[in-house]
């Protein structure tokens, strides 16, 4: 081999080294870029801090809003998922979580197709406030009192009988219809109460009176009048779009009503000591 053809050897060989270096580095790059995602407890989030609910307190959330396969579960703030999925993955339910960020929304859906439900369990990017979740027969959360505040009006405005259930904090004047505890940790849970405040006109079989109803979320007061006459209403209870009150009767009697409200209207069976049932309507005035 002649000198000259040595050289030109060896130059081709150090320009392929160093080639294949600068190729090894460049692919180097990219497999940093796609480090997995790994969410710190306490990293800031559009309206709270990111802090996991743990999967015990998740199980009770579920357990509390009697949470079945007919279910359409929304989780506003949904984190890293864990509630959506355990709600498709053992509650059978379908479930949608809504989160401001896109990593988290990411990772969920990862941990979804892990755990075999990414059909049922789905996540949506999103502003809890701009999102529509008014299909929810089920609404999750773990936020801060302030926004559970802001977010009262419209968790009211949903259907009659909708269930929502809150990680630790409360709703101010609208106190839970049940409450628990699971390893320190505050459950609170309420069904949204149809709106029955104003002025009914109730008739029944033999007889017609006026009701009013005063009300403040679920709790609820009330008078009837027939003629001149005026009594309370006894033990009215209001539980999502079903109404229960006792009325005594001028004989001594006690009837005993029970009924769901229809929007505008109400309609159920009312029975009174020693006479069969009957059904009885009423319709706002």
């Amino acid at each position: 081999m002649k000198r000259g053809e040595l050289r030109i050897r060896t130059g081709a060989f150090l320009g392929a080294l160093a080639l294949f270096i600068a190729a090894s580095g460049t692919q180097a790059q990219p497999a940093k870029a796609r480090q997995e995602f790994v969410p710190q407890v306490g990293q800031p989030g559009k309206d709270v801090i990111w802090v996991p609910t743990p999967d015990a307190v998740v199980k009770r959330m579920l357990e509390m809003a009697k949470v079945g396969p007919k279910d359409y579960v929304v989780d506003l703030g949904s984190g890293d998922g864990r509630t959506v999925i355990a709600a498709a993955r053992d509650f059978g339910a379908t479930a949608l979580g809504v989160e401001f960020n896109p990593k988290m929304v990411e990772l969920s859906r990862q941990a979804a197709a892990q755990a075999g439900v990414s059909k049922q369990a789905q996540f949506r990017r999103g502003d809890i406030f701009a999102t529509d979740f008014s299909r929810a027969t089920v609404v999750t959360m773990y936020l801060l009192p302030d926004v559970n505040l802001r977010l009262r009006p419209r968790l009211l405005d949903m259907r009659p009988g909708t269930r929502i259930v809150s990680h630790s904090f409360k709703m101010d004047e609208w106190q839970p219809d049940l409450s628990d505890e699971v390893e320190g940790h505050g459950i609170y849970f309420w069904i949204v109460p149809a709106k029955v405040d104003g002025n009914w006109s109730l008739r029944q079989p033999g007889r017609s009176m006026d009701i009013s109803l005063t009300q403040k979320f679920q709790k609820v007061r009330g008078t009837a009048r027939s003629g001149q006459d005026s009594t309370e209403l006894r033990d009215v209870t209001l539980s999502g779009d079903r109404i229960s009150f006792s009325l005594d009767n001028s004989d001594g009697s006690r009837s005993h009503y029970t009924g769901s409200v229809l929007s505008a209207s109400m309609q159920g069976n009312v029975s009174t000591e020693g006479q069969p049932p009957v059904q009885w309507t009423a319709s706002r005035r």
